[in-house]
């Protein structure tokens, strides 16, 4: 992609876009950096306010609370940083002092990151270092700590420990992305001389789709989903042709494209990412290397759907769409056929779909590059997500045999843990604001930070719901946080709640405990408040139909506490 096609977006209409406020701060010229960054997002589909602080700026702008920076709050700070001022500043220090260049450039940050606690609740994405060798040493480097590559590494190491810190720090990997592109085509020694800009323009845009990357997956836009055919993409080979001894798979020649494949998406499901199958095939027929092969790195218990018939792809995505209730947007499509990867296309437009190469041993450089799946978060409940579905899968088998939803529900003998926000369960919390975008009333985001002082705030109060029943455990699938308004009156601030979850009567339970809590600390009314989003339409009525009143502000809803009556429901509360 080309800085001009980015241009060409900025024509478009952003009014109707999500807004999304973004501060760009460099010790160099970033006009044109600032060009692309609002460019991707117009691409993405959101109009970024974009304040561009004057180059070198950067400690004057975040250590002075009265600076421009802090009066437009951006919710996203970025930091730019040259390598070559890192040199310069490197040689003017003197040799005895230079093996602790990379502590006091670290020290530097970490007080930008104290700074920014104070006015702002800001996230920050700083920019680690591509790499520059001035050569002084050659390879000696490596083992000499007054070079400058020993003290870059350093710098670029020391970033990613702050960043498990500090829960508001973001990297954005140009160190990662130099590997890629390769230094010549990431930096120009003339265009540095005469302009000052650290990057060519063509590199531009992959900057921008990096930045752009981290602040979606901040703002819960992630691809959840990865739906896999199996003919050439899973393996080489048809199995239904070839058999199980004849397809490709394993350590030897195209096999091991194919397993590298699998790997991939192993590794993806063990950090969260929801696995599914959608093949052309008799269903025994493809299941049976999952089950017999022993070269295949991906097993039944990998995946959570697993559809394989003679239907038509796109009917079986929706299906595959309904029993995991995630969006289409949250899904990715890889198939090696250019037929079924249009019709998709055309069909789902949501749906991600790479243009797969022509070779197979292609397809992960490929995919890889694309970073289909960047993440803001990782905690432990992401590990064991794909069981959960699996056992979805199942609720939704056994349903089918009641003749009505209220038997069903007993049938599960549903269990709830009901407490206030508690340490271990932080990083969930978080992640639950920041990735849930259909069940949030309000689809406010917050990070662990901002969780932890909510938690200690008398100004607010907390729940949180982990739910269970006999066919396994949901975990933590909402959370409340209530904010005072007076003495009188409750904001809910935030209502989230999973959608494996809907219509089993957590709904009433969760309102049962935040009026209990209401009245317990007195307080007179509670006040809902819908925000809509292009994506959270499904809770629109949520209030009024849990019995709350329109308060007369576009919106907003009260309920009386004296007069609430509790809503019954099938769930046992532990």
């Amino acid at each position: 992609m080309e800085l001009a096609q980015l241009k060409k977006h900025l024509k478009n209409d952003l009014s109707g876009l999500p807004v999304l406020s973004v501060a760009i701060l460099g010790d160099h010229p970033t006009q044109l950096l600032h060009t692309a960054i609002k460019g991707y997002g117009a691409m993405e589909g959101y109009n970024l306010e974009i304040y561009e602080a004057e180059y070198n700026q950067i400690q004057s702008q975040i250590a002075n609370p009265q600076s421009d920076l802090y009066s437009r709050k951006p919710k996203f700070i970025t930091i730019f940083q040259s390598p070559r001022k890192l040199l310069e500043e490197f040689q003017l220090a003197p040799l005895n002092q230079r093996h602790e260049f990379a502590q006091r450039h670290l020290e530097k940050i970490e007080d930008y990151l104290e700074s920014l606690k104070k006015p702002s609740n800001s996230n920050l994405i700083y920019s680690n270092f591509p790499e520059l060798d001035e050569n002084v040493f050659g390879n000696f480097g490596n083992k000499e700590e007054r070079s400058f590559i020993y003290q870059l590494r350093k710098i670029n190491f020391g970033l990613m420990n702050l960043a498990l810190r500090h829960q508001n720090l973001f990297i954005n990997d140009l160190a990662l992305l130099q590997n890629r592109l390769g230094a010549k085509e990431l930096f120009s020694p003339s265009l540095y001389a005469t302009t000052g800009m650290i990057f060519r323009v063509d590199a531009l845009p992959a900057i921008a789709k990096n930045t752009l990357d981290i602040i979606k997956a901040i703002n819960g836009k992630i691809r959840k989903c990865l739906i896999l055919d199996l003919d050439n993409t899973c393996w080489g080979g048809i199995i239904g042709d070839d058999g199980i001894e004849g397809i490709q798979i394993g350590n030897l020649g195209l096999g091991e494209t194919f397993s590298r494949i699998q790997h991939w998406a192993k590794e993806l499901k063990d950090r969260g990412i929801i696995l599914a199958i959608c093949s052309k095939n008799d269903e025994k027929t493809a299941m049976e290397p999952f089950l017999k092969h022993p070269a295949m790195v991906l097993r039944m218990e990998d995946i959570a759907v697993f559809i394989a018939n003679w239907e038509n792809k796109v009917d079986n995505i929706r299906h595959i769409q309904s029993i995991l209730n995630v969006g289409y947007d949250s899904m990715v499509f890889i198939d090696d056929n250019p037929a079924e990867r249009r019709v998709v296309r055309e069909n789902l437009p949501y749906v991600t779909v790479p243009e797969l190469p022509a070779d197979p041993a292609e397809y992960l450089a490929y995919l890889s590059e694309l970073n289909l799946f960047e993440t803001a978060t990782f905690t432990n409940e992401d590990v064991g997500r794909t069981k959960k579905y699996q056992e979805e899968a199942i609720r939704l088998t056994a349903k089918q045999s009641f003749v009505n939803e209220e038997a069903f529900l007993s049938s599960l003998k549903m269990t709830c843990q009901v407490q206030h926000f508690e340490t271990g369960d932080i990083p969930r919390l978080a992640q639950l604001t920041q990735r849930s975008n259909q069940f949030n009333l309000r689809t406010i985001r917050y990070t662990e930070e901002e969780i932890i002082n909510i938690s200690h705030d008398r100004n607010y109060l907390t729940l949180s719901f982990k739910l269970g029943d006999t066919f396994g455990d949901y975990g933590l699938v909402s959370i409340i946080i209530l904010k005072a308004l007076s003495t009188s009156e409750l904001l809910i601030d935030t209502w989230i709640m999973s959608c494996r979850v809907l219509k089993r009567g957590l709904e009433q339970l969760v309102l049962n405990e935040i009026a209990t809590l209401a009245a317990r600390n007195e307080y007179v009314s509670i006040i809902g408040e819908y925000l809509p989003t292009p994506k959270n339409n499904m809770v629109k009525d949520h209030y009024t139909k849990l019995g709350f009143k329109p308060s007369g502000t576009p919106n907003r809803y009260y309920l009386s506490v004296k007069d609430f009556v509790p809503k019954s429901h099938l769930i046992e509360k532990i």
